[in-house]
């Protein structure tokens, strides 16, 4: 499923613009020339894949909201998270900063306070900016970062300045005032609220909070990230049975076992998988059913407030953005979850939907989250703010062209259970790979290199092997190949004051 994806997007990008500049055209008004200030509306979900949504087999996950918004926006094909694990990735996507840079590298880490997020940057009074969902970059009970409404979630994560916060979330509050009882101290698990009926979901809790935020600010601009919790882990759901279990299909690299050619890292995370699931295709399936079923869950909470948008009549003014913080390798190699450079968890959706838009732009070039902050920016009619150090990309928003740059993702090492019982390595080999650091580049053309400072480096011709099932690192017809990118890993490690070494 994915190969076929994969290679159409490459096909696809001789002609992209002259498509693009057609397909433009027909948008009617320009976007981003609006006569009144732009809404912003981000849908946020935690660990969406990008091509299970999106990808030719659409049909197989019943998530037609965001599958109809799609339809009329500009979908980047190829668009990577600066580092494939949720705090680090919601960094840069609010500040515009990479991960080593403000500090963020793992999810034991908080956003600092003097690194400024979109509604700081974007300075205008005016608009009223609520985060409404998971923030998982500090304190999760407190409004900040310019944003002046908050709806909270998760009591997992409690400190943004180096003290625990005390105090609930919204979301339990609300399962308190609806009789229940928690069942995990003063909190409710996520098992537990992921076993509720869908009434009483995270999903759809935020989804009645945000429909009361876009009737209360509809004669105001507003920016609103909702950021729902789904599809991330626990697999469970009241939408388990949503999709056939005989209709659920694997990647072919599930039944793939990593060589010594790859890093031990991730031989120790097949491993732990291997034995949990005891290769077990029909396990796998199984959590991919569920999986597929929270998506549908959130789809549906998508639609009604897109429905609610339309109500308002606030569509026509507000630009739509669909996103996630990193995909989920959900079977493929065996593995699930993110942490890996493969595209199944580093790649993401990347939907954006300006005011009036009608159909669809394609666009197959690699892109970066790093480009975010200053895109949405400028099409809110703002000058990127100087702290963003990626680049504004909304002339490939309203189907102009734009030369491919290379994108580059990052990782660190954060705390991690691997099985202590392992024949694949000793004790201290084991505690190098779980501090390994890895810096990788991805190419217009195609080519994927991976650096790492303790582990094995990978290369990869996505062009002709989009599922990464071939380590060509060690070829040496690539030498060249691997020496030009590794030039470019290294330049933007200058550029970027990044000081690990690869």
């Amino acid at each position: 499923m994915s190969s076929e994806f994969s290679r159409r997007q490459f096909i696809r990008t001789a002609a992209l613009g002259s498509v693009s500049v057609a397909l433009a055209s027909r948008l009617g008004a320009q976007p981003g020339k609006l006569s009144q200030k732009p809404n912003l509306l981000v849908f946020l979900p935690d660990q969406l894949r990008a091509d299970i949504v999106f990808g030719p087999n659409t049909e197989a996950v019943h998530a037609p909201a965001m599958q109809k918004l799609a339809s009329q926006a500009t979908i980047f094909e190829r668009a990577y998270v600066t580092q494939p694990i949720c705090a680090p990735s919601r960094s840069s996507l609010f500040s515009g900063t990479w991960p080593h840079t403000n500090g963020c590298t793992n999810n034991q880490q908080s956003l600092p306070l003097k690194f400024k997020c979109l509604p700081e940057m974007l300075g205008d009074s005016d608009y009223r900016c609520a985060n409404i969902g998971k923030w998982h970059l500090g304190d999760e009970f407190s409004a900040q970062h310019g944003f002046q409404e908050w709806v909270s979630i998760e009591e997992a994560f409690k400190s943004a300045s180096g003290h625990k916060i005390q105090g609930v979330t919204d979301y339990t509050k609300y399962l308190i005032d609806s009789g229940h009882k928690p069942d995990h101290g003063k909190f409710f698990s996520r098992t537990y609220s992921r076993n509720l009926p869908f009434e009483l979901s995270k999903a759809k809790f935020l989804e009645t909070k945000t429909c009361e935020f876009l009737e209360r600010n509809r004669d105001r601009p507003f920016i609103a990230f909702v950021a729902f919790i789904e599809p991330h882990p626990p697999y469970t759901g009241p939408f388990n049975d949503e999709h056939a279990l005989d209709s659920i299909t694997l990647d072919q690299s599930n039944a793939d076992h990593f060589g010594e050619d790859m890093p031990l890292h991730y031989r120790l995370r097949e491993e732990v998988y291997r034995k949990r699931y005891d290769g077990d295709a029909q396990r796998y399936s199984e959590i991919k059913q569920k999986y597929l079923g929270l998506i549908t869950e959130i789809d549906r909470c998508i639609a009604n407030i897109l429905a609610k948008l339309d109500a308002l009549g606030l569509s026509d003014r507000t630009i739509t953005v669909l996103t996630s913080d990193h995909g989920d390798m959900m079977s493929s190699h065996g593995l699930l979850g993110k942490r890996f450079m493969f595209d199944q968890s580093a790649s993401v959706p990347y939907v954006v939907r300006m005011p009036g838009q009608q159909n669809q732009i394609r666009v197959a070039q690699p892109i970066s989250h790093i480009d975010f902050a200053p895109t949405i920016l400028d099409l809110l009619g703002k000058t990127p703010d100087a702290q963003c150090v990626g680049k504004s990309r909304a002339p490939l928003v309203r189907g102009q062209q734009m030369p491919p740059d290379p994108v580059f993702v990052e990782w660190a090492p954060g705390k991690e259970k691997i099985n202590k019982h392992t024949k694949l390595a000793g004790k201290d080999q084991v505690k190098q790979a779980l501090l390994e650091y890895t810096r990788a580049v991805v190419t217009g053309d195609g080519w994927k290199l991976c650096l790492r400072d303790k582990d094995k480096n990978e290369l990869y011709n996505l062009r002709d092997d989009p599922d990464e099932r071939h380590n060509l690192y060690s070829d040496a017809s690539k030498r060249d190949v691997i020496a030009h990118l590794t030039d470019e890993i290294h330049r933007w490690q200058e550029q970027t004051a990044d000081s690990v070494k690869v």
